[in-house]
This record gives structure tokens, sequence and C-alpha cells, in this order.
């Protein structure tokens, strides 16, 4: 018989004897029966399956095991009896309460025993899942464990045998063998012992421990001491250079100069020089080359843009990823202390809020101060003595004035077509060639067809852009073949539209014949020479007197001139009319008249006082009414007086007028030098004079006045 609550009321009475009557609480109950039932083989199953269930969820979980089996052997009954076998197997299990109460208020045995069942089940499957993850997290802390202590007997063996130390005597041990070969100087070394011992103090897990042992893995990388062999032959520094570039001259005579006086002196020493000139005429492949001439060490690194000084000179140590800067991390790669450095693109550095890079090249790049160069990383002092550092730039006006006195610069001017063609034939032609995968039986281009790329399609300074025009062609050649279109491809001067397209310079030059008020000169620019008209009209003819007297003239000027070229304009206008006077004295055109003054092409930038003599010749022409003669073209600056100055790019100024038919050349006195300079098959064919005053111009230009 079972008793359930079935109400349940409150009664407080009060107890006359007690000082503080107790309160009393009282229950009512009824038996509630369970309904008859017959041990019908339904029920003798689902006993047994619930036996079967509490025997397996004893086997999986031994905190049940020795109450319940005591209790099921002990009494019998209670196996045996249906009723009390479902009550003790849902209060195994650990389900909600409501599923609880649910098993003990149904009375039909049959359900009850099934409701019991389903909990045991549920609590049979939760106790395997619970063995396993059991059973897995015990197999892991066993290998771990395991391991661990495999490691650790590992370590005593070897300690014992003495093949290992500890770590920081391996560190340490690491680092010293590294300076055993080198010289390295005595500050440093004590830098090194005295990171060294505070390496031994330190936690192997700490941020400083590793902060430490990088620098000290950084400081005993350098080459201390450690120098390349370097070569002393001319004639096989000659060779190489020869090699790989064709002419050159000033470049290559300066290195030959620079082997000279190691091999008289007996040791090496740095250097630094400086390459300036348009693009793509090799300035940074020589670089490469003189390294290879010298068998040093090389190294590359650009400075076009850079704005942090830290790139340089390293960041400090304080700082989380600090590092060395660029020329601490050419040393370390390049393992020698004399090896050659180029730093690429000096004319387009930056400043920014970081600092001035060109500031910091000051110390880098003078000969007195960088034998104890300075990087924040290392705070030590290292000699930079022996390298031999090399600068690239395209114009010199951007270089700041204390970083330019402290190079050797050498102008490498632009090629003329001839030698564009020697260099397309001995270089580009058969590198490119290979690199399209053809050979000389699959394709060829003539001579002529490569004068007529250089002269219609590349005529800037450099061979750059005549490099990328052979490889289109190559290319192209190389489509056909794979294509099926030929086996063979012979490039000629009728065929190469085929490849490369139209032409992109049909004419030489702007006036075939150049009337009255135009004349040619000369400009000079990064990208090369190139011919320069200046055009000059009559705007407005002279107006009558007025009140106050004759009407002075004016100029105007277009073309996209800069201030200097403006100023030169005023300056050339002014001395024509004086010039004009003493010459005729009744013309008085440039007087009362109104001029414009314009400098094809109107879309490009203008600058520059070289066009001073060119702009007089045009307004002389103009007030004469005569053209000027037409094989001639002029560079010069001019003064008030009339004074010619000299002028720069002499050789580029020469190829363009060259490439435009000119036979005759107006340049100031004071350039002879240059221009005496020049090879012979640049010179040859012209005819220069050298003048210090514009009347000889004059006598020049105008033969007949």
């Amino acid at each position: 018989m079972e008793q359930r609550v079935k109400e349940v009321e409150l009664v407080l009475e009060p107890v006359a004897a007690s000082p503080t009557p107790p309160e009393i609480l009282m229950v009512e109950v009824d038996n509630v029966l369970h309904e008859d039932f017959q041990v019908t083989e339904e029920v003798k199953a689902m006993t047994a399956e619930i036996v079967k269930t509490i025997r397996d969820i004893i086997a999986l979980n031994p905190l049940y095991r020795e109450s319940v089996l005591q209790m099921m052997q002990a009494g019998q009954r209670v196996v045996d009896n249906p009723i009390y076998l479902s009550d003790m197997g849902a209060a195994l299990t650990g389900a909600e309460s409501h599923e609880l109460q649910d098993v003990l208020e149904e009375t039909n045995i049959p359900k009850r025993l099934y409701k019991a069942l389903s909990l045991l089940k549920k609590e049979y499957e939760l106790s395997k899942l619970q063995q396993r993850l059991g059973r897995e997290v015990e197999e892991k802390i066993k290998q771990t464990h395991r391991k661990y202590l495999l490691q650790e007997q590992l370590k005593i063996i070897k300690k014992e045998l003495g093949l290992e130390k500890e770590d920081k005597d391996a560190i340490e041990e690491k680092f010293r063998e590294r300076l055993k070969d080198g010289v390295v100087p005595q500050h440093v070394m004590d830098v090194i012992n005295e990171e060294l011992n505070k390496l031994s103090l330190l936690d192997n897990h700490s941020s400083e421990f590793n902060v430490t042992r990088n620098y000290l893995d950084w400081l005993t990388s350098m080459p201390w001491g450690k120098n390349s062999e370097e070569n002393l032959e001319l004639k096989r520094a000659k060779e190489v250079l020869e090699e790989d570039h064709y002419g050159m001259d000033d470049v290559k005579k300066r290195i030959l100069e620079f082997i000279a006086v190691s091999q008289l002196r007996g040791s090496t020493q740095g250097k630094i020089l400086c390459f300036y000139g348009p693009p793509g005429v090799g300035k940074t492949s020589i670089a490469r080359s003189i390294a290879r001439a010298l068998n040093r060490e090389y190294f590359r690194f650009s400075v076009g843009g850079m704005t942090d000084v830290a790139e340089i000179k390293g960041h400090r140590r304080t700082y989380v990823g600090a590092m060395p800067g660029k020329i601490i991390q050419c040393l370390k790669k390049t393992k020698t202390e004399n090896p050659l450095v180029l730093i690429d693109e000096v004319d387009k550095i930056g400043r920014g809020y970081q600092g001035d890079p060109s500031s910091a090249l000051l110390e880098l790049l003078d000969p007195e101060q960088n034998a104890n160069f300075l990087d924040h990383y290392l705070d030590v002092p290292v000699d930079l003595s022996k390298v031999l550092f090399i600068c690239t730039g395209n114009v010199i006006d951007t270089i700041p004035e204390p970083l330019r006195d402290r190079m050797e610069m050498i102008n490498v001017s632009g090629y003329v077509a001839q030698e564009k063609l020697a260099i397309a034939e001995r270089y580009l032609v058969p590198q490119l060639r290979t690199l399209c995968g053809l050979n000389e039986q699959k394709t060829s281009i003539s001579s002529e067809a490569l004068n007529v790329l250089i002269r219609q399609y590349c005529r800037e300074s450099g061979v750059r852009n005549l490099q990328k025009q052979v490889e289109k062609v190559f290319r192209k050649v190389a489509f056909r073949i794979v294509n099926g279109e030929d086996t063979a491809v012979q490039v000629v001067a009728d065929n190469l539209q085929d490849f490369v397209g139209k032409p992109i310079f049909t004419v030489d030059r702007m006036y075939d014949v150049t009337p009255a008020g135009v004349v040619m000169g000369l400009a000079w620019t990064a990208m090369g020479g190139s011919t320069l008209f200046i055009e000059t009209s009559l705007k407005r003819p002279r107006e009558k007197e007025g009140k106050d007297g004759p009407r002075d003239g004016s100029l105007e000027i277009t073309g996209q001139l800069g201030d200097v070229m403006k100023e030169s304009a005023k300056i050339a206008y002014t001395f024509a009319r004086s010039f004009l006077m003493k010459r005729q004295p009744d013309n008085d055109f440039l007087v009362g008249s109104h001029l414009h003054l314009h400098v094809p092409e109107g879309a490009t930038p203008k600058d520059g006082p070289s066009a001073g003599c060119t702009i007089v010749t045009a307004l002389l022409s103009l007030a004469t009414d005569t053209p000027a003669r037409q094989d001639l073209a002029m560079t010069g600056e001019l003064s008030l007086t009339g004074k010619v100055l000299p002028v720069g790019g002499i050789k580029e100024k020469t190829i363009a007028a060259k490439r435009a038919g000119v036979t005759c050349m107006v340049l100031p006195a004071e350039n002879k030098k240059d221009f005496s300079d020049l090879p012979d098959f640049i010179t040859e064919g012209l005819e220069v004079h050298f003048v210090e005053h514009y009347h000889q111009i004059y006598d020049i230009v105008f033969p007949r006045q």
C-alpha cells in the first residue's frame, strides 16, 4: 500500500499552559492504491529489462554499485515486485522532479514499469557517453604526461652524456661561436658580454628575455672584421664591365681608377659615387656589374618615396618589433664589411612626420663619419668606411646640397641612335629572343628594322622602351609560330608595322622650313634632349602717337612657361629692342608693336634660362622679316647686356639636334669643354660655333644682315 499526500491543512491551536503557544502542523493523508494487475509476459519482460538495465548502469557508474548490489541481493522482494522495482529504477536516474512525480502518480503498473524503463535507458545512454568522454580525456592526459616524462628523461640522459647543455648555455655558446672567426672591437665585445650576463639572469618566458636574445642575435650576426677578397686586376674588371654594358665610359674609367688606387695602396677603401641621368640608360644595372667586376657582395635598396628615418637608422629597442636599419641588414645579409651598396632613386627621397631621411643619409655617406656609424637598434659604432656606396637619380636639382656635396657626381647621359643600335644587337635581341623561347633559326630582326624602331618608336634617351618594343616583336613572332601560321619569321623594316603598329614619331621636326619669327632651340629634361621651336608673331601693329606721346609696345607669352623662362623672355625682349636700335636705328618695329611669343607644345611645362638666345633671335627675325638659317639650332642663357652664359645638358642637346637634321649649332663659349668630351660619332658632321656675346650669334644666323 502506498501513501500519497491528498490535502494539506494548517491548524494553529494555542495552548493555555504555555507562555508562548507552539505552532502545530497537521497533514491529512490518504492511501492511494494502485490498480490491480496480472503478472503477464509483458510485465515479466519489462521487469527483466529494468533489472538488466540497472545492472548495466551499475557496471558503468561505480557510484551506485555498492548500495544497489546490497539492496538487490538482500531484498529479493524488491526485484520480484514490479511496483518496488519501478520505484527503485526511477530513483536511480538523474531525471527531473516532474518526471519522477509522473512515475509515482501512475497507478497502472505496466505503464509505470514502461516509464521507469524509459528513464533508466536515458540514464544508461548518458552513463555510456560520460564513460567515453572520460576515457578520451584520460587517454590524452596519459599521452601528454608520457611525452613529458620521456622528454625529461631524454634531457637527463643527454645531460649525463654531455650531449646537451641547458637552454641558456646553448644560446650563449651559439652566440660566442659566431664571434670566433671575427675580429670584434673591444667596445662591442663589452656590450655582448654585458648582454649575455643579463640574459643568464632572465626567465626564459619573459618578454625581456626575447628582446635581449634578438639583440644579441643581430649583434653577433654582424661581419666583424670579415671582408670579401677584392679583385684588383684591371684587365679582368674591364672585361666584366665591357661584357655587360655598352658605352658609359665615364663610369667605367672611374671604377678602373678606383681599382688602380686600391692596388697601389694595397688595401681597399670605400667611396661614395652618384650616377645621374635619364631613365633607362643602365644606372642601376651598371652597379651590379661593378660589384661583379670588383668581386664584392651586392645589396640594393630604394629610397624613392621613403619618409621614415628608421628605415635607414633603425628603431629603438624599446619598440615592439624593432629592427635595425637597411644598412645593418645589408651587412648581415652580405656577411662582409666591404659590400657594394646601391641606394636607388636618391633624388626622389621623401620627408614626413617621422623625420627627414635625406638628413639621415648625411652621416651614412660622409667618409669622415661613417667609420663610426651608429644605428639606433644596435647602439654600437659600426665601421662603414670600406663600403662602396653608389647612388642613382634622374636629376640632381632635387638632391639636397649637403648630400650632393658628399657624393662624387657622374653623369650617365642618354644614348644616340648608333649606340642604341649597338646595344640592341649585342644585348637586347639575344636576351629577349631566348626569353621568348625562340632561336636564330626561328626568327631574326634586321638592322634596318631596328633603326626604324629606334627612329620612329623609341626616341627617349634610354633603352627601356626599346627593350619593350623588341620583346613585343618576339612575343608576336612566338604567337605566330605556336599558332601554326609560320615556322620562321624574319622581321625587316617593311613588315615591322605588323608587330608594333603605326609609328609614333613620323616627322623629325615641326617646321621643315622655318618662316620669319620662328627659330629652333634646344632643350634638356630628365628624359633627354629635344628640339624646341620659339614662335613669335605680330599681335597688333604700332599704334599712332597719342596725347602723351608714342605708345610703347608689349609682349604676350604663352606655352605653359615657368617663372625662370618668363623672366628670360622679358630679358630677351629688352635686349632685342636695344640691339636692334644699334644695328638698325631706323627699324622701330620692336618699340611700339604688340607681339605674341609662344613655345609649343602648350601642354608640356617648360622652364629654365637656356632659351634666352633663341628668343632674341626669333624676335629679331620677326622684326627684320628675315628667316633664320634653316639648318641651325642654338642654346644659351642671355644676360641683359648680351653676354652668353653656359648651360647644361650639352650631350643630350647635341643628340637631339642631330636627330632633327641640324648641321650647325651655336653654343656658349664656356661649354666648349663639355662638347670636346663628346665622342666623335656624335660630333661628326656638325658645324659648331662657340660664342661669348650675342652679336656673334647675329652674324651667324643672319649673314646677309
